[in-house]
């Protein structure tokens, strides 16, 4: 289960999308689906009853909170348990429960540990950003045609901002870039993933992009006095298919009413970077080996060791 993305933290989806309906989700190829118990936690179950393999999304929520199966009417509670039979009262309901993963609410997210049965080493690694009740934040989603990797390798290149982002957070590079223009990345390697900067010519500008793995960026933008991040949440859906949210964090303008506006230019960005990463082949981003690579790639080359060498190599 989940290729290439088993045992580790993911954000999934914005708590706001799970009600008191059924939600199905995609997840590195597998369905899961997404309910509220009676007392509002949030409960993740591969999306198929371990009876007869029926969709359990198909399925509606009973009065105290359990999802109830369309087929045959079993019924679980967010842990998975199984909470009753009909027709069938000797039942041994503690060897029928649901495939349940772990959950965990943060921020405005909800957050999933990509294995049944086993229990999560640790808790996610979130940025603060995500997380911190003092900051203002806003959200954009979109779906792309392509591998997660490809998109997460985006999220981490530094030297396509002056092509692809040229008229937005690329503009500062693009007019300070001459012909022989050096980029430098500066890397360093943290517990939770890594650290880069980006050195036009020598100079700092003073941004700094983190990793957050597996699939989580954060890019700090340097505003004298303030705070203001971008966060890229990486999510492999299907096969060729991501789901992106980017999520705006800040200490200023704070009102509501100015979100729509950071919201709009984050999509802005995310829109310029799609045809360019859907048009790249192959689909999964491929060993190091067989690309061309520059020094100034050094960011994206410590992600792809981390996925061939971490997450790939298990299921290869």
């Amino acid at each position: 289960m989940f290729e290439g993305f088993a045992n580790v933290w993911t954000p999934l989806v914005l708590e706001r999308r799970v009600g008191r309906r059924p939600l199905r989700v995609m997840l590195a190829g597998e369905a899961l689906v997404l309910f509220r118990s009676a007392d509002g936690r949030v409960g993740a179950l591969i999306d198929r009853c371990p009876h007869r393999g029926a969709a359990l999304s198909l399925g509606h929520l009973t009065e105290d909170g359990c999802l109830e199966c369309p087929f045959h009417g079993w019924r679980f509670d967010a842990d998975g348990a199984n909470r009753g039979v009909p027709l069938n009262p000797d039942a041994k309901l503690a060897s029928l429960g649901a495939a349940a993963l772990p959950v965990r609410r943060i921020g405005e997210l909800i957050w999933v540990y990509t294995s049944v049965g086993t229990a999560p080493p640790g808790e996610p690694t979130v940025p603060t950003g995500l997380s911190d009740p003092g900051l203002a934040r806003c959200y954009v989603e979109r779906e792309w045609d392509c591998h997660w990797t490809r998109a997460m390798e985006n999220m981490l290149d530094s030297p396509h901002l002056p092509f692809v982002h040229r008229r937005t957070i690329g503009r500062v590079y693009r007019s300070r870039m001459k012909p022989d223009s050096r980029m430098d990345i500066a890397w360093e390697d943290t517990p939770w993933g890594g650290r880069a900067r980006a050195l036009l010519d020598g100079e700092d500008s003073g941004g700094v992009l983190e990793h957050h793995r597996p699939n989580v960026m954060t890019l700090h933008i340097p505003i004298r006095g303030r705070r203001f991040e971008i966060h890229a949440l990486v999510i492999p859906a299907e096969p060729g298919r991501t789901r992106l949210i980017v999520a705006g964090s800040r200490d200023f303008a704070r009102c509501r009413l100015f979100s729509p506006l950071f919201a709009w230019m984050n999509g802005r960005i995310a829109d310029e970077d799609m045809a360019v990463v859907e048009s790249s082949g192959p689909d999964e981003c491929p060993p190091a080996s067989q690309e061309r690579s520059v020094a100034s790639d050094r960011a994206t080359l410590r992600f792809r060791k981390y996925y061939y060498d971490e997450l790939r190599s298990s299921h290869t």
